[in-house]
């Protein structure tokens, strides 16, 4: 692959980073509690992603969109989760925007807890499997390994998302930490959580087709 291809590649996956999704909602939430959480969801993210490009590339994505079924229970599973994910943010809200008066960190959930959630919203999320089938083959060399285009583009996709969710991550804590108000911090965190649960019902709806 040259330069200017994989340049065109980046810049795409730019784009789609870029637009709001559960994995930018996520990242946000937990930047409320610090950056470093923030970063963490977003490392998490960023290696779903590269998950995603391995199962493409030994043939799973490709055999969950030719069964209809198996895909709309991934969407299912993937809508409840993120459904989870905005409960637990409202419920949770009160740990998440104390600052801890000796590190100036908010304290709250583990960085574990935010990289765990990050690669299993990501993993449950099959729009990211579909666009690696959708784009890889029309990036991939004739000449070159599918299963090594793919992996390839796959970390490629999940540094460029990684990147972009760490500013993310480090703009909304800088200015959580700015403003030093904690009932900032409950607003943007029940906003995040309601557009997490959002997304979720939208997912659910999207399957059964109301």
């Amino acid at each position: 692959m040259s330069a200017a291809t994989l340049l065109v590649f980046a810049g795409l996956c730019l784009l789609l980073a870029m637009t709001p999704g559960p994995d930018t909602f996520l990242v946000l939430r937990y930047s409320l509690s610090g950056a470093r959480r923030g970063i963490a969801a977003a490392a998490g993210s960023g290696l779903g992603s590269l998950a995603w490009a391995g199962a493409v590339a030994v043939g799973l994505a490709a055999l969950l969109a030719a069964y209809p079924t198996a895909l709309q229970i991934l969407k299912v599973i993937g809508g409840i989760y993120l459904i989870y994910l905005g409960i637990s943010g409202f419920l949770h809200r009160d740990t998440i925007t104390p600052v801890d008066a000796e590190t100036g960190e908010r304290s709250g959930t583990r960085l574990w807890a935010a990289f765990r959630d990050g690669i299993v919203s990501c993993l449950l999320n099959p729009k990211v499997g579909l666009f690696f089938l959708a784009v890889v083959p029309q990036f991939a060399p004739a000449d070159s390994s599918p299963a090594t285009a793919t992996l390839i583009l796959g970390a490629i996709d999940g540094v460029v998302a990684f990147v972009w969710l760490l500013v993310v991550s480090v703009v909304a804590a800088a200015a959580v930490q700015w403003l030093r108000r904690p009932r900032v911090g409950r607003i943007l965190g029940n906003l995040s959580s309601a557009a997490l649960t959002a997304l979720g019902v939208a997912t659910l709806s999207a399957r059964t087709g109301t």
